[in-house]
């Protein structure tokens, strides 16, 4: 039996197709071993979303060469769509799939097994909005919550991002095959749902028939054995007028959206090509606090992004102090070839990147711990993942007291401390 190992760099998407990969290896005999053991084949699945993305690409490349001298090495993924020749010039890589044809893997693998081959595989997907059905359908070696991809592609070309040219136009998986898994999922124990997708708000917007994400999330509360349903990262301009009212009755969504904000500048969120101005994202955030109990909402943010200047980045810092949101996670500006961003004037030094992030980082640390602060003395509904530690409903890190809680299962943990990075309870 053949030996096949996998690393999976970046973003939730990469997480699932992995899993679809790994079972289409499993049905082909293989036996998959973890990437620290000797393998037949080793396949890293990769991310490009920053510089630093593509370097830990390589640099897990060249660790699996190193450590199977003599085993085919696949390097599929976000990095090897954007830079196929620069992939498929180092030396010891043997397959080269971009985005698309991920499903199709173990049949390049065999083929080079037989005829020694180097085998490279990309399409153009600009061009190519067809949705590629990777399906999760067994279970047992899956986390409690488990991960539903819908989507795939973005549309939206923000000046700094290279996805578009990774992923390709907007493409959605069909309402059938997204409640048939999640009804697998349900007969299998999962209580929690998690939607993802490359821009998940985008669901639907390929369809012939009007039918979005919302619809969908509607649909998905119907299922019986579910009880959570969880989003990724969304699109704050999908809180049109009347979507929050619609998401309040909800009953099995998390009240936890994470909104990327990206800047608190609305000079910056122009060059950013981000279409929503502070002013909208505050009104959502208070619309969301105001209609949806306990509600967490979570962001990203960049700093350094091409002629931010000084007082640019206060303007940032000042919104996020006033509208305190749950966590931000901060990111410096990362050059990606090929887009607008890329050949802005005004590049930020690297020292000023590093204080900008400090400064951010400092401030999420007061807010987050203000909102975790809120829970003490409460009991919260957590899902136990393992070790007795979980995530209650707006998404806080709860790890509880009592002994051999069992893992899938949901409890109400009553809070006793605040531990910074987590909450410490007991039922």
């Amino acid at each position: 039996m053949s030996k096949v190992s996998f690393i999976t760099l970046g973003c939730r998407v990469n997480i699932y197709e992995t899993e679809a990969m790994v079972e289409k290896f499993k049905k082909e005999g293989y036996s998959i071993v973890e990437p620290s053991e000797l393998a037949d084949v080793c396949v890293i699945n990769s991310c490009s979303v920053t510089n630093m993305s593509d370097k830990k690409t390589r640099q897990m490349i060249n660790r699996a060469k190193s450590q199977n001298k003599d085993s085919i090495i696949a390097v599929v993924g976000c990095y090897s769509q954007i830079s196929s020749e620069e992939v498929s010039s180092i030396e010891g890589v043997d397959i080269v799939l971009g985005t698309k044809n991920k499903g199709d893997l173990v049949h390049y693998v065999n083929r080079v097994m037989e005829t020694g081959e180097k085998i490279i595989e990309v399409s153009e997907v600009l061009r190519d909005s067809k949705f590629e059905n990777l399906t999760v359908l067994n279970y047992e070696d899956r986390r409690s919550r488990a991960f539903i991809k819908v989507q795939d592609g973005c549309n939206n070309f923000c000046s700094y991002c290279a996805i578009p040219f990774a992923r390709g136009a907007v493409c959605s998986k069909s309402k059938e095959l997204v409640l048939k898994e999640c009804e697998n999922l349900s007969e299998n124990g999962f209580k929690e749902i998690v939607i993802t997708g490359i821009h998940t708000t985008s669901y639907g917007l390929d369809f012939d028939k009007k039918y979005d994400l919302l619809d969908l999330i509607e649909d998905l509360n119907e299922i019986e054995g579910i009880e959570r349903i969880r989003t990724g990262s969304l699109d704050p301009n999908f809180f049109k007028d009347g979507i929050i009212q619609r998401i309040s009755k909800i009953n099995k969504l998390c009240p936890h959206f994470h909104l990327s904000l990206q800047s608190g500048c609305d000079e910056t969120l122009k060059r950013m090509n981000r279409k929503y101005s502070v002013e909208y994202y505050k009104n959502v955030v208070l619309n969301l606090r105001e209609n949806i109990k306990d509600v967490s909402v979570t962001t990203d943010i960049i700093v350094g992004f091409p002629g931010e200047t000084e007082e640019e980045f206060k303007k940032t810092y000042e919104f996020l102090k006033e509208i305190k949101l749950t966590k931000t996670h901060i990111f410096k500006f990362s050059s990606r070839k090929g887009t607008k961003a890329a050949s802005m004037k005004e590049q930020i030094h690297g020292n000023i990147k590093n204080e900008r992030r400090e400064i951010l980082e400092k401030l999420n640390s007061i807010n987050e711990r203000e909102f975790m602060d809120r829970y003490v003395g409460k009991k919260l509904r957590v899902l136990i993942e393992d070790e007795n530690t979980g995530y209650s409903e707006n998404y806080l890190n709860v790890k509880a007291m009592n002994d051999d809680l069992a893992r899938g299962n949901i409890y109400d943990i009553f809070i006793i401390e605040n531990k910074s990075n987590f909450l410490l309870g007991k039922i």
